[in-house]
């Protein structure tokens, strides 16, 4: 950490002063509150108007992370993810000045983590690099995840963690001019569960006007049917021995009910006959359409023209799955038994499996297991959604990270996570260490260079450097040590999904 320069800038909020820290040559502000903290009245509710406060706020540090599940695959999340506090709907400024004449464009991060983990104040997302070199006002949050912010139970409204997004960005549009940025030209960015909440603002109603710009990187095509997720709750709630009602479950403190939720998470696949495929993925939660906060999924209500005043950026890395192998440890040990199942439960329509098998003949059964769940899960849902945005009348650019990363002895690719590191320039935090590793440092600042400059441009002027994505030439910019753009480069995949349909997840009945 560099050493804190003075004087400490303070910046007056609708809510009262808060002071943070000169770091780098940036203000930085940390842990300011949004919304009240949701606990006894106010849990499983819609987040409150945080209350004003006497005085100067000091904003070091930041705000504790939300209750979380923080095992993936098998591992731990950090031990940063276990703090303690009640405080969690709380953002962070980086800024170059908080002058309020200064108007920079405002870039606002919402991490990822399959809806069940993550923090704000993760090491790899410290913003300081984006907001110097791109003059930008970078803002981040936290929001309420799993069972807290996600299942959808009786007695309080659905989607509260994106509920939770919406009142961060309303509380952008109120005070960001303070800290020098410019309340009309936001762009929202994320990656993962962090892209999948995106566009679902982006078809929300209680999110029209709040941001100009969007950038989502690896969206996740998982939505849920209102029906789906009040079952998928109802089980939840079962290994506890309670109802899935907010009356019920807040008997149980909120530290302690995300391992109610992993109990669950381990034995997913008891509940196929109901759950389908949903119960061979890696997370309990998703976006629920419930019709009212979430009225419709990203890919229809872009269709029908609810995006088209937002300007969109959208894609995904080429070899998404590669995490997910080195989570379970399946480097060289998937079977073709395997391969079968992943291509009949994740493979487009009945035909699913001899569709694959026929256009990639050569591939391994590890190729197509991975494959088919790249393709379901994050490639086809990140295509679908520009053609969805353009088709709406709206303008989208699509991307794909291409560069092979040399971690694991090559066996990780472009894989699923690696963009954050390359974006923040955070190389030793989250998965660089095992993507990227010290001795490649040249290259990944290659990449970020790229990503960055795109990124940053987008958010001042709508334009990140290539031309927007159209159904004929499907141009596509290609972020590798050699960048390029080129026709939509997974033409066997697309040709594949071309007819199929991004749905809410629906529950089977006999």
């Amino acid at each position: 950490m560099s050493a804190v320069e003075s004087p400490e800038p303070e910046v007056r909020t609708t809510a009262g002063v808060v002071r943070g820290r000169t770091e780098d040559g940036l203000a930085v502000f940390r842990g300011i509150p949004y919304a009240e903290p949701p606990l006894g009245e106010a849990r499983f509710q819609a987040p409150r108007p945080v209350r004003g406060w006497d005085g100067v706020r000091e904003a070091y540090e930041f705000g504790p992370p939300a209750p979380q599940d923080a095992n993936m695959g098998g591992r731990s999340g950090g031990d940063f993810l276990m703090g303690t506090g009640d405080d969690w709907l709380t953002v962070n400024v980086w800024t170059p000045a908080p002058d309020p004449a200064a108007r920079r464009p405002v870039m606002v991060w919402i991490h990822g983590g399959a809806y069940k983990h993550g923090f704000s104040g993760s090491p790899g997302y410290d913003a300081r690099h984006i907001a110097r070199h791109g003059d930008v006002v970078f803002v981040s949050l936290n929001y309420r995840l799993g069972i807290e912010g996600f299942a959808r139970i009786e007695g309080a409204p659905a989607n509260r963690g994106l509920l939770d997004q919406v009142a961060a960005l309303q509380w952008v549009r109120e005070n960001i001019t303070e800290f020098g940025g410019d309340p009309d030209q936001v762009t929202v960015l994320g990656d993962s569960a962090g892209a999948g909440s995106i566009a679902s603002l982006m078809v929300m109603p209680s999110a029209a006007g709040l941001f100009r710009r969007a950038v989502g990187q690896s969206l996740p095509g998982t939505f849920f049917s209102d029906a789906l997720a009040r079952d998928v709750a109802t089980a939840i709630a079962a290994e506890a021995g309670l109802r899935p009602t907010a009356r019920d479950l807040s008997g149980v403190d909120p530290r302690q009910l995300p391992a109610v939720g992993h109990a669950l998470q381990e034995k997913m696949r008891q509940h196929e006959d109901r759950w389908g495929s949903f119960a061979h993925t890696l997370s309990l939660f998703s976006p629920v359409v419930d019709g009212e906060v979430l009225p419709v999924t990203p890919w229809q209500g872009l269709a029908g023209g609810a995006g088209r005043d937002v300007e969109l950026i959208i894609g995904h890395n080429r070899d998404e799955w590669r995490t997910f192998f080195l989570f379970g440890n399946l480097f060289g040990k998937v079977t073709e038994e395997q391969a079968t199942e992943a291509l009949r439960h994740f493979g487009p329509g009945e035909e699913g499996e001899r569709a694959y098998r026929e256009a990639f003949s050569d591939a391994s059964a590890e190729d197509l297991f991975e494959l088919v769940q790249t393709d379901w899960l994050f490639r086809m849902p990140a295509l679908h959604l520009a053609e969805a945005q353009v088709a709406g009348g709206g303008k989208a650019y699509l991307y794909e990270l291409a560069w092979q990363s040399p971690g694991q002895g090559g066996l990780l690719r472009a894989c699923h996570g690696l963009d954050g590191p390359l974006l923040f320039g955070t190389y030793d935090a989250h998965l660089g260490p095992v993507a990227i590793g010290p001795e490649n440092i040249t290259e990944a600042r290659e990449l970020t260079s790229q990503i960055r400059t795109a990124w940053t441009s987008f958010a001042a002027s709508g334009d990140p450097g290539w031309p927007a994505y159209d159904s004929q030439q499907r141009l596509t910019r290609i972020f590798d040590t050699t960048p390029s753009v080129t026709a939509y480069p997974q033409e066997t995949s697309r040709r594949l999904w071309q007819n199929h349909v991004f749905e809410a997840m629906p529950l089977l009945t006999a």
